[in-house]
């Protein structure tokens, strides 16, 4: 399906282009500072302490040296063009000072100073000094501005006005993030994660964050790219990105902000009060296969076990501890997530069996007890015998003591011992973060073995890992700018969705005092409905079962001055919602759930982005809570699945068609019966141009 023609091939040249010129700059072998401030001091500070022996030249006027190093008065001076360039002055001699390293031939800056876009709401003057600094760059990149700079620890340079808690590796994960402190925070993790990479990208005005991480995916020292996202801004960045990740089978998992905004003002439609803000961003990473998470610590495990392991072959986990409780605690933990605990196999249990003699009970998750604790031969079998080809990923919970953990070598080595013997992943999970020592995390990880701080952040961690690729999809279709101020009687509505092969039912809409005549050439039973109410249910103006004889009644009953009546949608199994809203930093949010007058109550959806394929929303629809109405439940016959998908693909085929101005499309309820599935109310809300 192809839906536009601004594919995102050329987004894909563009940042691949963009990563040549980062190279430069994020490997830089010569360094500028301008200025002359504590910030500026301590970046000389940072990449020194790296390990950075190159020349690093600070740029201030009137200084004669700034920490240990020989100052030059202007940018003019320096002895040659710099690859990168710290400007840790104010804003606007930011601006002069970009433009100077540009005309020299810098390979690029990182622009310190606040004030620009992000102050707009307080400082009218930010977007324009944003839009000076970026024509001041011109081909040469910026990081910025607003912006705490880099740490590359593979290469053991960076430009970081502060304190960092990285230390040089030969390859690890990279993490970019929209926010600074956030960065300054994760440098100082304990949890032996590998951080290769540590990137703030401030507000991107020129530099967008999936061009710094293509840049990165062409590191083949780079395991994993962790993505903290407050806003994804160009989505065909992010599209060509998770391609190129694809391609070079480098896992992305990210930390998106924003659960809890709204994309927009309440509207009229349930399906915009359902979707929310959150709603498009979430599907827009499951489209692309970014796997998601909650919070920075299992964010961080997540890329540890991606370092370690890679991606998950299924979401079969075996897990053995010596204590019962554990056990059970580990898996009444992972309810409600995609995590399964497969049953022992024939093989498992005598390799099990065998090492652990008649006295313990065989499960998954297993209680092993301590019979063979301190015997590293019998506790290798013993973890052993839980791997195998149909296990994703085995996990031994093991809590160290803050004291003499010397009785607990035995265990790191049997981890140590399975990983090597049986070529499965394989994880030490300790249940509280602390008790996973960081000199013992570095132990294992050296040896393959996933140290995970946290049972929480583990099963999470699992959970992400193990999220299989979507299909490669279409680039999402961009929504057009105009302001809806049209909204759409039912019956237009549902006519102009007939148009595009949405079922609705035969109809009339007249005059209130017109209704006995107007309904001849129908069958009744009818549905009376008042016209120009948004929530008809809400005003009584809604009557149903009516018959012919009664259909004046119920016309003067509903109290508006016209009425739509129409035959009565029968032989229901199931009511759903198909809704569409216009987000504009995601597209068009396809939302399927269950409908009809509790639809906002038992808030049973599943959100898509348009264009999706007839597969993707049978998936979809697959995931309801309802499914099993469906489906056919205990005896009862089940819906015409493809007779929804009709209706779900016509929905999608008329927004696609008028994209430049629709803002939402609601079916609720859709009628799903054994043999169709026909639109009982429509709204469509547009601008008029």
């Amino acid at each position: 399906m192809n839906v536009s023609s601004d594919l995102p091939d050329a987004a894909a040249v563009s940042l691949q282009d963009k990563s040549g010129a980062l190279k430069r700059l994020l490997g830089f072998r010569s360094l500028a500072v301008i200025g002359g401030g504590a910030w500026c001091a301590e970046v000389i500070r940072q990449v020194r302490k790296l390990g950075f022996t190159g020349p690093v030249w600070p740029v201030h006027p009137r200084a004669q040296e700034i920490a240990g190093e020989r100052v030059y008065a202007t940018i003019e001076d320096l002895p040659d063009a710099p690859d990168a360039g710290f400007v840790g002055i104010n804003r606007r001699a930011t601006v002069e000072a970009v433009a100077a390293l540009s005309r020299a031939g810098a390979g690029g800056a990182v622009c310190f100073a606040s004030g620009f876009t992000e102050a707009r709401a307080e400082d009218a003057d930010g977007a324009d000094l944003q839009a000076q600094l970026v024509a001041a760059a011109g081909d040469m990149p910026i990081l910025g501005p607003n912006c705490y700079g880099f740490v590359n620890a593979l290469d053991q340079v960076a430009i970081w006005p502060d304190q960092h808690g990285m230390r040089p590796v030969e390859s690890g994960v990279a993490i970019l993030t929209q926010s600074s402190n956030i960065a300054i925070n994760m440098t100082m993790q304990r949890r032996a994660l590998p951080l290769a990479f540590m990137l703030t990208c401030g507000n991107q005005a020129q530099t967008h964050q999936a061009e710094i991480a293509m840049a990165l995916l062409e590191d083949p020292r780079i395991t994993a790219v962790g993505v903290h996202i407050e806003g994804f801004g160009d989505l065909r960045k992010w599209e060509a990105l998770a391609a190129r990740a694809r391609a070079r089978d480098v896992p992305i998992v990210a930390l998106k902000m924003g659960r809890s905004e709204q994309a927009q003002a309440a509207t009229i439609s349930h399906t915009a009060s359902l979707a929310g803000g959150d709603a498009g961003a979430q599907a827009f990473l499951d489209r692309l296969g970014i796997a998601r998470l909650g919070d920075v610590p299992s964010f961080l495990e997540t890329l540890k076990l991606l370092h370690v392991a890679g991606r998950l072959e299924g979401n079969g986990l075996g897990m053995i501890s010596c204590s019962g409780g554990e056990a059970s605690l580990a898996a009444d933990m992972a309810m409600g997530r995609d995590l399964r605990f497969p049953p022992l196999t024939a093989v498992q249990r005598g390799d099990l069996r065998a090492a652990l003699g008649p006295m313990v009970a065989l499960a998954n998750p297993l209680d092993y007890h301590t019979y063979i604790w301190r015997d590293t031969a019998a506790m290798t079998r013993a973890w052993k015998g839980m791997t195998g080809s149909h296990v994703a990923l085995t996990l031994s919970i093991v809590d160290y003591p803050h004291t003499d953990a010397t009785d607990w070598e035995c265990a790191t080595q049997a981890a140590l011992n399975c990983a090597q013997e049986s070529g499965r992943p394989f994880a030490v999970v300790a249940t509280l973060p602390e008790l996973m020592p960081d000199v013992v995390a570095r132990q294992l990880i050296a040896g393959g073995v996933i140290p995970f701080a946290g049972l929480h952040e583990a099963l999470a961690a699992a959970e992400a890992a193990a999220r299989p690729l979507p299909a490669p999809a279409d680039p999402v279709l961009l929504p057009g700018n105009g302001e809806a101020d049209t909204t759409l009687t039912e019956a237009e509505a549902k006519e102009a969705l007939a148009e595009f092969g949405v079922k609705v039912p035969r109809s009339v809409t007249v005059r209130a005092n017109q209704a006995e005549t107007a309904v001849r050439h129908l069958t009744g039973p009818f549905a009376v409905k008042g016209v120009g109410l948004a929530h008809k249910s809400e005003h009584g103006a809604v009557l149903l079962d009516v018959s012919a004889r009664d259909i004046g009644e119920a016309a003067r009953q509903v109290g508006t001055e016209e009425v739509l009546i129409e035959e009565m949608a029968t032989g229901g199994v199931a009511e759903l919602l198909v809704g569409v809203t216009r987000d504009p930093a995601h597209g068009f949010v396809l939302t399927l759930g269950a409908g009809g007058v509790l639809t906002e109550i038992l808030r049973d959806t599943v959100s898509l982005l348009i264009p999706s394929d007839r597969d993707a929303m049978r998936a979809a629809l697959g995931k309801l809570a309802c499914a099993p109405l469906l489906s056919g439940y205990r005896g009862k016959p089940g819906a015409d699945i493809e007779a929804v998908l009709d209706a779900a693909e016509a929905v999608q085929a008329y927004v696609i068609a008028n994209a430049g101005t629709i803002s939402e499309v609601e079916i609720n309820p859709l009628i799903c019966t054994a043999g169709g599935a026909v639109a009982v109310d429509a709204l469509i809300r547009k601008a008029s141009s």
